[in-house]
């Protein structure tokens, strides 16, 4: 029997590789005999650098950045190709994780960092930049990044404007002629976590800003300022954000990036699964095995897990989620090509202690699947 072990991380409390390792445990508790194929995911978001780099054979380095609130933090960025594509997962340095919840403020936070590892790949000689642009804590439109690259966005008297979101209402003028020189010649391509517009009640700012710390006046004022950006933006490049599926992703950032840097926009989960080569793995598989730390209505618009179900589902092969929580209505799920879903709490305890007990309770708990899968086949 083969099994393919393909889960996303448990933010905060596991990452996907060691999601994977755990439920290899738990298979290796049913039987020594069923091989295992260990591929971590990821979807854009925490975690994009570690799989591909895993995936790809390629290696991580480390750099300093600007944090979303201006202090600097250490990040990292992934190196694959032979030198030659780089990977900056703007959640390193532009990440929620990285701003304590009493102080997360996307009228503040900027992607400057995350323009600053581009600035390192580049400067290391890779000619091609994939994105992973998920886990913001920032609603900036890309601004931050692209200033830390060389695009200068000017007010109404002619000078730059500041960093974070609140600074997106004020630009009247962008200038672009620093960039183009820096980075001509670069391919980018965002690996987006969600197919979010930029604008609107499915947006950026009035979807994802209350979880970023905005509060409903300041999501509407971010979603007003996100709507302004990319009406100057046009002017100045000729390009509609607001017309793109998937400009919404990390706070816009996917927005200003296609505009400014011609990235193209891919699903992060579809860009891993193809770097990680996970559908050769599935020759001969008898089960998938995936998972992530909540499975709720936002796995069905391209988080990880759903990548791997879909798969599954093409070639036949049945798709277990193993995840810390379940909610909402997940019924559609199912047709997606999930047979089942499971949460690895055993009973009622709080957040803190699942979260601390992961491994174990995600080893547990595909031990009792796996069981049941093998008894079903004897």
């Amino acid at each position: 029997m083969k099994l393919v072990i393909a889960p996303d991380s448990f933010k905060g409390s596991l990452t996907a590789a060691a999601a994977a390792e755990a439920i290899r445990r738990g298979v290796a508790r049913v039987s020594a005999r069923i091989r295992t194929a260990c591929v971590p995911l990821a979807d854009g978001g925490e975690g994009t650098v570690e799989a591909l780099v895993a995936g790809a054979g390629g290696r991580i380095r480390k750099a300093r950045a600007t944090g979303p609130l201006g202090a600097p933090v250490d990040a990292r960025y992934g190196v694959i190709d032979r030198g030659r594509t780089g990977i900056v997962e703007m959640a390193a340095a532009s990440g929620l994780p990285l701003v304590p919840p009493s102080k997360r403020d996307p009228l503040r936070a900027t992607t400057y960092g995350t323009g600053e590892l581009i600035r390192r790949a580049v400067a290391d000689g890779c000619r091609d930049v994939i994105i992973g642009a998920g886990g913001s804590a920032t609603v900036d439109g890309g601004v931050g990044m692209l200033q830390a690259l060389g695009v200068r966005f000017l007010d109404a008297k002619g000078k730059p404007v500041g960093r974070g979101g609140r600074e997106l209402e004020r630009i009247v003028a962008i200038e672009t002629g620093a960039i183009e020189a820096a980075l001509w010649g670069i391919g980018f391509t965002i690996a987006a976590d969600v197919t979010s517009p930029l604008c609107g009640p499915r947006g950026a700012a009035l979807v994802y800003g209350p979880q970023k710390g905005a509060d409903p006046e300041t999501a509407r004022r971010l979603d007003g300022g996100l709507r302004h950006f990319a009406s100057v933006a046009k002017k100045s490049t000729g390009k509609d954000a607001t017309k793109l599926a998937g400009a919404g992703a990390a706070g816009g950032l996917a927005a200003g990036a296609w505009a400014f840097l011609g990235a193209g926009i891919r699903p992060g989960v579809d860009l891993v699964i193809e770097r990680t080569k996970l559908e050769a793995k599935l020759v001969d598989c008898d089960l998938v095995i995936t998972g992530e730390g909540r499975t709720d209505g936002q796995t069905a618009f391209g988080k990880a897990p759903l990548g791997a179900a879909r798969l599954a589902k093409k070639h036949g092969v049945p798709a277990v989620c193993l995840s810390g929580s379940l909610d909402g209505e997940l019924d559609s799920l199912y047709a997606e090509g999930f047979t089942a879903l499971y949460g690895i709490c055993p009973g009622p305890m709080t957040t803190e202690e699942a979260m601390a007990r992961a491994g174990e309770l995600l080893e547990r708990a595909a031990e009792n699947v796996v069981r049941l899968f093998v008894s079903g086949r004897l």
